[in-house]
């Protein structure tokens, strides 16, 4: 084995650790079918949002880990439930009322509110795949409606009528009293009104492939289960799809952790193997509410790329799956710095240490070299102080600290200078709150204006650090971060901010003097 997998088989990452289980599930050796399958699962009911993306990028880290420690071929399915039917109307698309008459409807059945597709599942299932292929993940899309109608899934349906009584047996155990009353695991679709039927059955006819039924005017129906006449309840239609298609792994949120032992029950009466899974936490919004698509009540993967790089997205979601996350706007200016971070680390560690950082599985083994010579916190302050409108705004000042840096050698630099004058227009200036030095902040600042006149260190960021930090210990801040929120609040209008000594060297020694005695005068309060 090389040196890669030899780390890979020991190392502490998650996707490593999920490779290794996958590889152990099929004995080291190619599997009958030809490949391992990796699958996600969509419903799109709602307009995709980042918890959907962060699924596929997650199974994405894992199944290159596993290309890294084995030569087995590999496959990835983005599968969208949109047989399903619309069970309520999003609260963020337009025509609501005309959606209200399509409730129960499958969603590629229901009109296109935003008129473009030819239905709203098929409208969001353009919307997910365009933000997939973003990113640039290699991936094979299926769609439930297709994979219905077009035979794909007769086998699967046929065998769930043979042994009907067995998959009910799993799923009568998990129901209410009230609920068994009713429950079936087929939904038949009306063939007058379209609609998916939550309704009692009164035959399946394992021998014909039959279900019997009242239709909504009352008529008795028989339906057949393949051809897209009916579709399976969610919970065993997860079964029942990884048996149809072999699934090796899905990782899913923790809403559906407790479904798990159903979910695999399902797959085996159905003739197949579960897979391996993998639950993640999920993420919350900016009140730690659960991320919601008919809600709409998270950031967009638009959104955040308005703010920041895919990368950075792609680091927040390596983040410790396990846990919890508030996926908010503020979570941006974080992420894009410890993923320059991380790129800066990468270039000196061995290939133990590389193979668990982040970077290693945002960009498949092969991350780029940081340009980031300021820090996109940094370059926040930078477009508040100098109020800049557009990123050549902030680029005399970059010139001047890092000479050698240009729009065309640091691209990301340059990006990075572009989103931040948006992030700071946006979120940063509707909340800017100054205030007013107190007499000993007051002090302190007087004695910060005098040294930093009589500079003479040019543009060291750590020489002026140090300056800035002996300043606040001679006037008796204790803690000293006081010192340093001090000068955040009075000169940027934030109760925190960059390292100051950075800042000074960044924003010009000439420049900070201006800034000091603006708000010594009062002028910013």
């Amino acid at each position: 084995m090389t040196a890669l997998k030899d780390a890979a088989m020991t190392s502490k990452s998650w996707p490593f650790e999920e490779a290794r289980r996958i590889l152990k599930r099929v004995g080291g050796k190619v599997p009958e079918k030809g490949y391992v399958l990796f699958e996600t699962g969509y419903g799109p009911s709602g307009l995709p949002h980042i918890g959907t993306f962060g699924e596929v990028a997650r199974t994405t880290m894992i199944r290159r880990a596993f290309e890294a420690i084995c030569d087995i071929p590999t496959r990835l399915i983005c599968f969208s439930d949109d047989l399903d039917g619309m069970r309520k109307v999003p609260d963020n698309v337009p025509q609501q009322d005309m959606l209200r008459e399509n409730l129960q409807r499958p969603l590629t059945s229901v009109p296109d509110p935003f008129g473009e597709y030819e239905s709203f599942g098929h409208h969001n299932n353009a919307m997910l795949r365009r933000f997939l292929d973003t990113f640039g993940f290699e991936y094979e899309f299926y769609s439930a409606t297709d994979f219905y109608k077009t035979g794909k899934f007769d086998e699967v349906l046929l065998r769930a009528c043979e042994r009907y009584d067995d998959v009910m047996k799993v799923m009568l155990a998990s129901l209410r009293e009230e609920r068994q009353q009713t429950y079936s695991i087929f939904l038949p679709i009306s063939p007058t009104t379209g609609r998916v039927l939550y309704v009692p059955l009164k035959e399946v006819n394992a021998k014909d492939g039959t279900i019997t039924f009242d239709d909504e005017d009352g008529t008795e129906t028989t339906l057949p289960v393949t051809g897209g006449n009916v579709k399976l309840q969610w919970k065993p239609d997860f079964g029942a799809r990884w048996a149809a298609l072999d699934v090796d792994f899905e990782m899913y949120g923790k809403d559906h952790s407790t479904n798990t032992p159903i979910y695999d029950k399902i797959c085996e009466i159905l003739g197949g193997k579960k897979p391996e899974h993998f639950t993640y936490e999920l993420f919350l919004d900016a009140n730690g509410e659960k991320i919601s698509k008919s809600k709409g009540n998270g950031l967009t993967i638009d959104e955040w790329l308005t703010y920041a790089s895919t990368e950075s997205l792609a680091y927040f979601m390596y983040l410790k799956p396990k846990t919890a996350k508030r996926m908010h706007f503020d979570v941006i200016p974080k992420a894009v710095d410890e993923y320059h971070q991380q790129l800066r680390a990468y270039a000196t560690q061995d290939v133990a240490k590389r193979i668990d950082n982040p970077v290693w599985h945002i960009h498949n083994g092969n991350p780029p070299e940081s340009k980031m010579v300021v820090p996109f916190a940094m370059l926040l302050n930078l477009a508040s102080v100098a109020a800049a409108t557009d990123k050549s705004g902030l680029w005399g000042f970059i010139k001047r600290y890092a000479p050698e840096a240009s729009p065309e050698t640091h691209p990301d630099l340059d990006q990075a200078a572009e989103f931040a004058v948006r992030y700071f227009r946006d979120f940063v200036a509707p909340k800017r709150q100054f205030r007013l030095p107190t007499d000993q902040e007051r002090t302190a600042m007087n004695d910060l204006l005098a040294r930093l006149k009589a500079w003479d260190g040019g543009l060291d960021a750590e020489a002026l650090q140090t300056m800035v930090f002996a300043v606040g210990k001679d006037h008796g801040f204790e803690p000293l971060r006081d010192w340093f929120k001090a000068l955040y609040e009075v000169l940027l209008g934030a109760s925190e901010g960059p390292r100051f000594g950075g800042f000074i060297a960044l924003y010009g020694v000439d420049e900070t003097v201006a800034l000091l005695e603006s708000a010594l005068r009062g002028d910013l309060a």
